[in-house]
């Protein structure tokens, strides 16, 4: 395996593959390449080439990969074969549906606490995860080494529940709020903006619409 340091970029790119993998049928070809891996995802086959390269030594020309051996390969650059326990501050709609999904332990991620201020929802569990006070956050993110915390609060209260998240112990942070955190340099934020993503999405569709016909002005108009 490559020792050199790799992009977030490509760091973002190497789950896609895996996914890729995973999703072939379940006889799997005994061997794949990064030219098909690329030309499957519509990447450049450099690019995957270069990506599965830091991941993998197992590349052979004109074989490929060993199919199996590839998929373990990125599994375990990626860290999903060792679980990192996590926990979620704020249980409204985003928090709920976080703890209600149970796909998180395929990718190395065990949610093992909820947090929140509503006494309604203190002590009543869901999907099986307690759900405790907010003032008991920093005592047992440091009693359980928690290292990595989700924040779905509201806006104005995102900033506290970090800082008492990284008093815990905590050192990433998986922030689904809009509001920009203040963290010391050794603690990672990754933002789930979603006003972003919809800016992103909306411009595309606009620029999109600009340069397509309407295919209604396009009809011919009927004489009376």
């Amino acid at each position: 395996m490559g020792t050199q340091s790799i992009s977030k970029q490509a760091l973002q790119r190497l789950p896609v593959y895996l996914n890729y993998l995973n999703a072939l049928p379940e006889v799997k070809p005994a061997n794949i390449s990064a030219t098909a891996i690329a030309e499957a995802l519509h990447l450049h086959d450099v690019q995957v080439r270069k990506d599965l390269a830091i991941v993998s030594s197992g590349g052979r020309p004109k074989v490929g990969y060993v199919t199996q051996n590839l998929i373990d390969d990125l599994r375990r650059f990626l860290g999903y074969d060792n679980a990192d326990n996590a926990v979620i501050v704020g249980v409204g709609n985003i928090g709920r549906a976080l703890l209600q999904y149970d796909g998180f332990g395929d990718y190395g991620l065990n949610i093992v606490a909820a947090f929140d201020n509503d006494p309604s929802l203190v002590g009543r569990p869901i999907n099986g995860k307690g759900v405790f006070p907010v003032e008991k956050l920093e005592n047992l993110c440091g009693r359980l080494k928690i290292r990595i915390g989700i924040i779905a609060v509201p806006a104005e209260a995102a900033q506290s529940v970090c800082d008492a998240l990284i008093r815990g112990g905590v050192m990433a942070i998986w922030n689904f709020t809009q509001t920009h955190l203040n963290v010391p340099e050794h603690v990672l934020v990754q933002n789930e903006n979603m006003a972003a993503s919809l800016a992103l999405l909306s411009k595309h569709l606009s620029e999109q619409m600009h340069r397509q016909p309407d295919p209604l002005s396009e009809r011919p108009v009927l004489a009376k």
